[in-house]
C-alpha cells in the first residue's frame, strides 16, 4: 500500500474535478470569439471567474487566470514594480519581503534587483518565522516614498507558519504601499477573504486543493494597475495575454469551490491528525524538534503542515527509507544535480545548517486518513535509525 503526506506539494485530483475536466474539454470554440461557440465558451469562462469570486469574496473582476501559483507571482511582483516605476527610473526601487518566502517570489525580486535596479528589504524573521510589524512600520515611516511593493506569502508552504497579512496591508495603507499575497498555501486551509485583506493582489493555484495543474489565479484589485509581463492580446483586463481554457478555468473552480466549502470539516480532520501525528513522532524521536509549535494551531500555523527535524541525520535519507516502505513525504531540501541543500526557510528562522537539513514536512489533503499517520509512525523508528546511523554526507 501507499500512502501519501505531500499535499503541499501537490494534491491529488478530486473526482468531481476529473468528471468536470473530462466534459469540459469537449467544450468548443474560442472564448474571444463572437460566433455561438466562442460564446458559450465565454460563458463556462466567466462562470467559473463568479464562482472563484464569491469562494474568496472578490469582485469578478478582480480574477486574472493565469497557469499557477509561480506565474501569479511573476505578474504581481514584476507588474506591481513596473507600474509603480515610470519608464526610465527607478522612483520607488524598494522592494520589501522576507527570505522565508517561496522561490516563486525570491527569484522575481532577486531578478528585478539583478536587472531593473530593485533594492531589497528582506524582513527579520523571529525563531518562529513570523515577521516584525514594528521594523516594517518603521521602514514605511521613513521610506514609505521609495517602496513600490511588500510581497509577503500568508501561509508559509514548509512550516505551515501564518503571517498577519491583513494587518501587514492595513498598515502598507497608511501609506499608500500596495501589498501582494502568495495564498497559495493559505486557500483552502484557512479562511481567506480577499475584499477584507487589504491586499492589492493575491495569488493562489489550483494543485494544492484537488485541481488540475497549470491553472491558477491572480485576484488584482479594482484599484490597483500593475503592468503585463506577457504581451500579445488584451486578454484578462489587460495583465496576462493569451487564449482561454473553459476546461481548466472550470477545474480551477471547482477546486476552489469545494475546498472553501469542506474548510471547517478538514480543518477538524487535520487538527485531530496533527495531534495523533506530533504525539506519535515525539514518543518515537523524543529529541525531534517541531518547528513553531509554540504558535497557537489553527491560527498561526495550519494544521495541515507541520515540520519536524531530527538532529543528526539527513532529512533526504529519511525520506528514500520511508519512500521505499510506501510513505511519501517531503523535506526542505532542494536537489540541484545530486547536490543537496539546506531549506533556506529553516536557515531564515535561525536554525543551523545541520538542522535546516535535517527536516522532514508532513502534509495533509483532502484524501488523508488517520492510516496516513498510523504508516507513518509504524515506519518512522526504523527508518529514524538507519538515517541517523548513516549521517549527513555534506
Amino acid at each position: 500500500m501507499s500512502f501519501y503526506l505531500d499535499h503541499a506539494a501537490t494534491t491529488p485530483l478530486r473526482p468531481s474535478v476529473v468528471d468536470l475536466l473530462t466534459q469540459s474539454l469537449l467544450t468548443q470554440g474560442n472564448a474571444s470569439s463572437v460566433h455561438s461557440f466562442g460564446q458559450k465558451a465565454r460563458q463556462v469562462v466567466e462562470q467559473a471567474r463568479e464562482d472563484i469570486a464569491a469562494a474568496v469574496h472578490a469582485d469578478r473582476n478582480e480574477v486574472i487566470f493565469t497557469s499557477g501559483g509561480t506565474e501569479s507571482d511573476n505578474l504581481a511582483i514584476q507588474g506591481l514594480f513596473s507600474s509603480r516605476n515610470p519608464i526610465g527610473g527607478v522612483a520607488r526601487p524598494i522592494i520589501v519581503s522576507a527570505a522565508t518566502e517561496h522561490h516563486a517570489v525570491l527569484e522575481p525580486i532577486e531578478w528585478l534587483a539583478a536587472k531593473k535596479n530593485a533594492q531589497v528589504h528582506w524582513l527579520k524573521t523571529g525563531s518562529d518565522g513570523r515577521i516584525n510589524l514594528e521594523e516594517l512600520e518603521e521602514l514605511l515611516s521613513s521610506k514609505a516614498e521609495e517602496v513600490a511593493l511588500i510581497s509577503l506569502m500568508w501561509v508559509n508552504n514548509e512550516t505551515g507558519v501564518v503571517q498577519d497579512i491583513p494587518a501587514v496591508a492595513e498598515l502598507a495603507s497608511r501609506f499608500n504601499v500596495p501589498v501582494h499575497s502568495d495564498a497559495v498555501a493559505a486557500l483552502g486551509h484557512i479562511k481567506v477573504d480577499f475584499a477584507t485583506s487589504g491586499l492589492a493582489a493575491m495569488s493562489i493555484t489550483g494543485h494544492k486543493l484537488g485541481g488540475p495543474v497549470g491553472q491558477g489565479a491572480l485576484l488584482v484589485s479594482r484599484k490597483t494597475k500593475l503592468d503585463p509581463i506577457f504581451h500579445g492580446g488584451g486578454h484578462e483586463r489587460g495583465m496576462r495575454p493569451g487564449t482561454l481554457d473553459p476546461a481548466g478555468s472550470s477545474a480551477l473552480a471547482l477546486a476552489v469551490k469545494s475546498a472553501v466549502a469542506e474548510l471547517d470539516q478538514s480543518i477538524q480532520l487535520w487538527t485531530d491528525l496533527n495531534l495523533r501525528l506530533v504525539q506519535g513522532v515525539i514518543t518515537a524521536v523524543p529529541e525531534v524538534k517541531v518547528v513553531a509549535v509554540d504558535l497557537e494551531l489553527g491560527t498561526a500555523r495550519v494544521p495541515n503542515i507541520v515540520n519536524f527535524i531530527f538532529p543528526g541525520c539527513a532529512g533526504d535519507s529519511l525520506l528514500f527509507l520511508l519512500d521505499a516502505k510506501g510513505v511519501a513525504v517531503s523535506n526542505g531540501s532542494a536537489c540541484t544535480a545530486g547536490v543537496t541543500s539546506a531549506s533556506h526557510v529553516l536557515l531564515a528562522m535561525g536554525y543551523s545548517q545541520h538542522d535546516s537539513s535535517a527536516c522532514v514536512r508532513i502534509s495533509l489533503g483532502h484524501t488523508s486518513t488517520q492510516q496516513d499517520i498510523d504508516a507513518f509512525l509504524a515506519h518512522l523508528p526504523e527508518a529514524h535509525e538507519r538515517a541517523k546511523s548513516a549521517g549527513f554526507t555534506v
